[in-house]
């Protein structure tokens, strides 16, 4: 049973990285893994009891992630809806593509921390669309967009999905985190950035026309700004709220979101239903990318199997006595999830590794978060916030490879090799 388990694992993985050539959604490759996975295992074993308690038991922690997912992204979209980043956005102003790079970058940095890497890549690249006429230079600003996101997703509880699956999962603290990430990604950031903007050196921004967009019609200035800080600031409590209740993230998220529903409602309500009707959460909820939370579903699910049956385990003690060092299999991890998803790597990584062996905020788990979170941008398509970029910007495969990769795969090692030095000077 084993045997025919992982090969059922590896073809459900390679259909996942090979979604778009081959043409199936990873959602529905994740789900059909999942479910053959799980009804082999049921089949094989006699005690069915035994298999109903431990799928409960994996259902519990996916619906844990898949419920903050949910309530996170919907805040994003109301806030979206109401065109609540203008409070942002409009005030990227500057002369210099060398200067505004370093603007959009450190923004894109802060901002992917609040929000999410996804969202906000999508929200700087729409920027320099109305920023930037020349499509060279917005693809130049794509990649450093890129990387400043997935930098930026790392050292955040709520900024990255494995980042937030560590997190929820008890792996790493919200405070532990950041104080162990933040510097190695703000390194893992500077330095593509600085060498980006050394090459745009001397370069005058060429502005694209300004277009009115029919988006967020009916919303008044008091709107933007109230949607915009009320929804950063309920993301940004999430962590707070769990540090005090000591619940889970997702009933701080689902709390936040209905006192932004509360104030939706009371600020629209005088409105016509036509008017308004855009703006509601109800709307947001139709909205949000349900093809990913059902991949997440899938893939958790898939690899819970795995840790059941203690393949996981196996692997584990496996890659100890091969490889013998934490920090270079962490650093591969990385690596390889420029490759393929780092949703599915970080899960199994939680399955081979218990808090027993490596306890809560342990070394492990964070550098984890860090490689997991940076190694994406090494790939244009090795992350969410890359194919995102790929498809709004139409950006080549190669030429990122040629003009973004190096820097990323510098910066990432940069990172580490700030990690590390601050794990040894301090732990």
């Amino acid at each position: 049973m084993l045997a025919v388990l992982v090969v059922i694992f590896l073809v459900t993985y390679v259909a996942i990285v090979l979604e778009h050539p081959i043409g199936i959604n990873k959602s529905a490759s994740a789900l059909v893994g999942g479910g053959l996975l799980w009804t082999i295992y049921a089949v094989a074993t006699a005690d069915s009891p035994i298999v109903s308690g431990q799928l409960n038991e994996s259902l519990l922690t996916t619906a844990q992630i898949v419920f903050f997912l949910i309530g996170a992204m919907t805040v994003v979209e109301v806030v979206d809806a109401h065109n609540g980043f203008e409070v942002i956005t409009k005030r990227v102003r500057t002369a210099k593509l060398s200067s505004l790079i370093w603007l959009v970058g450190f923004v894109t940095f802060f901002l992917s921390a609040i929000l999410d890497n996804l969202t906000t890549t999508i929200v700087m690249l729409s920027l320099m669309r109305k920023l930037l006429a020349r499509h060279e230079d917005r693809l130049y600003f794509a990649g450093v967009i890129v990387i400043a996101a997935n930098s930026g997703g790392a050292w955040s509880p709520i900024g990255d999905v494995t980042t937030t699956m560590l997190w929820i999962g008890g792996q790493i603290t919200a405070l532990a985190i950041i104080q162990s990430v933040i510097l190695p990604s703000l390194v893992s950031m500077l330095v593509p950035l600085g060498i980006t903007a050394y090459v745009l050196r001397g370069r005058d921004v060429v502005a694209a026309p300004r277009v009115e967009s029919d988006h967020g019609l009916h919303t008044t200035e008091f709107e933007r700004n109230l949607m915009f800080f009320l929804g950063l600031g309920i993301l940004a409590a999430v962590p707070v709220f769990k540090t005090v209740t000591d619940l889970p993230p997702f009933m701080g998220i689902l709390f936040g979101l209905g006192i932004l529903w509360l104030a939706g409602d009371l600020v629209h309500r005088n409105k016509e239903a036509e008017d308004k009707q855009h703006l509601t959460l109800a709307h947001a909820l139709s909205r949000i990318d349900m093809s990913s939370i059902v991949f997440f579903i899938g893939i958790l699910l898939a690899v819970a199997t795995l840790e059941h049956t203690h393949i996981l385990s196996g692997l584990a003690d496996g890659l100890n006595q091969i490889v013998g060092r934490e920090d270079v299999m962490v650093l591969a991890i990385g690596i390889i999830s420029a490759v393929v998803d780092n949703v599915p790597l970080v899960a199994a990584a939680m399955g081979m590794y218990d808090l027993t062996q490596f306890p809560p905020g342990h070394f492990f788990w964070e550098f984890l978060a860090y490689c997991a979170g940076t190694g994406g941008s090494i790939l244009v398509m090795g992350s969410a916030a890359g194919v995102a970029a790929m498809g709004l910007e139409k950006i080549d495969f190669f030429w990122y490879l040629r003009k973004i990769s190096g820097l990323a795969l510098i910066g990432y090692f940069a990172g580490a090799g700030v990690f590390l030095l601050q794990h040894q000077l301090f732990r």
